[in-house]
């Protein structure tokens, strides 16, 4: 099989992924491919850490903007639009450089992933909407565990979503959801790829986290939040779920106080790092970058990267 080339930009948040593949994308010939669950939705900017047309360079960026928050977007609606993306690249004659923090989004693509013809049953679903409504997020968490402890231990009990979706695949085939995607993630890949995560010394990665949050509260999160809200966004959305959004929701909502909101964004982000950390570590080929040994110096971490990536074959 003639693999063509595929670069990976990971790791946790506030690691200055989007800066460095843009940096990459100018040295190479590349075309960048967002990775982030959240950046595909309009008017979610500040709390999404959404690179701008300035610091785009005028590198295209796909998979940005391209719903409205109250869209749905699962991760097979990604890996289908990212699949477009990566054969535009090509047809430019360019490198399709894949970038973000959701490990599942870039493992769907980078494996292949095959979800499944199970019969959707609304049915179910919607019981399990109705079970999770009444019973809450942690017990329907728990009934997760008890017939599928792996994928428990990589969704987040608040993920309502994935959690619904992990016991609707149990219930409706018999199967783990996690077995599934195991099995998927043994398949080769088509890609000729070459896989970076950054990362950092865990207490300074944290205090760059809280230091992004605090830009964020200054940048207007809340304005953001409340526009969205305004335009007829709720707190149940998918969308508004994000990192930031549903703290500044609670906020708005008088449900808590702003410091006590920001001080939630900070928590939930650091939880979210670790997770993102733990998941790229599953990943056998992936070539850690530790940023901070590079004194943070960007000309010494892109040389590093590049180095790697002219092994590569060429469109």
């Amino acid at each position: 099989m003639d693999r063509k080339p595929l670069i990976i930009i990971a790791g946790p948040t506030a690691t200055g992924k989007s800066a460095l593949a843009v940096r990459l994308a100018r040295k190479i010939g590349g075309e960048i491919i967002s990775a982030d669950s959240m950046q595909v939705y309009r008017r979610m900017d500040i709390g999404t850490a959404k690179v701008t047309e300035r610091e785009k360079e005028g590198i295209p960026h796909y998979l940005i903007d391209i719903l409205e928050p109250d869209q749905p977007f699962s991760v097979a609606d990604f890996k289908a639009k990212a699949k477009e993306a990566v054969e535009t690249v090509y047809s430019h004659g360019n490198i399709p450089i894949l970038c973000g923090g959701t490990g599942f989004y870039i493992q769907s693509v980078l494996y292949d992933i095959n979800f499944g013809d199970d019969e959707a049953d609304a049915g179910l679903k919607q019981k399990l909407e109705q079970e999770m409504e009444l019973d809450g997020p942690v017990a329907m968490h728990e009934r997760l565990r008890q017939v599928d402890p792996d994928s428990a231990a990589a969704i987040h009990q608040n993920n309502r979503k994935r959690v619904i979706r992990a016991l609707e695949y149990y219930y409706l085939t018999g199967n783990r959801i996690s077995e599934h995607n195991a099995a998927e993630h043994a398949r080769k890949s088509p890609y000729d790829y070459r896989y970076f995560v950054l990362s950092m010394q865990r207490d300074v990665l944290y205090a760059r986290i809280d230091r992004r949050v605090d830009r964020m509260i200054e940048s207007g999160l809340v304005e953001e939040v409340k526009k969205l809200r305004d335009s007829g966004c709720s707190a149940d959305m998918v969308s508004m779920q994000g990192l930031g959004y549903k703290e500044i929701f609670a906020y708005l909502e008088g449900r808590c106080t702003l410091e006590e909101a920001v001080a939630k964004i900070k928590q939930e982000t650091r939880h979210f790092s670790k997770r993102q950390i733990t998941w790229f570590k599953r990943e056998p080929e992936a070539v850690w970058i530790p940023i901070d040994e590079y004194g943070f110096d960007q000309k010494k971490i892109l040389d590093r990267v590049a180095e790697d990536c002219t092994k590569l074959k060429k469109i």
